[in-house]
């Protein structure tokens, strides 16, 4: 048998030490401090978020113009239910929300690190 041969007895063994080492990899790549430091600011981002948000909504809830826009609304919602405008308004929400949703499947793509772990650069890849 040549040097660089493994024995055939010993190829479970490498299949069971590679899953270990990818088991191991994972784990130092999960418990790394840069996961849970950017873990821990995006979870305080978007708590911070959340209570601005649900404050201004409740601000504008009682303000004399949220009054008057909820009022308007229900007139609206009235008006609607019985026409064909119910529809375009419904088509045209799903198309917006789909624009949305593909705005951000590809900014998550962008932030997704390429197979070299570089994070895409769509300007230098067009330019190049």
């Amino acid at each position: 048998m040549a040097e660089n041969e493994i024995p055939d007895e010993n190829l479970s063994d490498e299949f069971r030490a590679l899953g270990l080492n990818l088991v191991n990899a994972l784990r130092t790549a999960w418990e790394s401090p840069e996961r849970k430091k950017l873990q821990g600011e995006l979870e305080e981002g978007l708590s911070g978020l959340a209570t601005t948000l649900n404050s201004e909504i409740e601000n504008f809830q009682e303000s004399g113009t949220g009054q008057r826009l909820r009022s308007d609304a229900a007139e609206l919602r009235d008006k609607v239910r019985d026409s064909k405008t119910e529809k375009k308004i419904r088509d045209e929400l799903i198309k917006t929300l789909h624009i949305v949703n593909t705005e951000l499947e590809n900014t998550a793509q962008r932030w997704s690190p390429t197979e070299e772990g570089a994070p895409v650069d769509e300007d230098n890849e067009s330019n190049g």
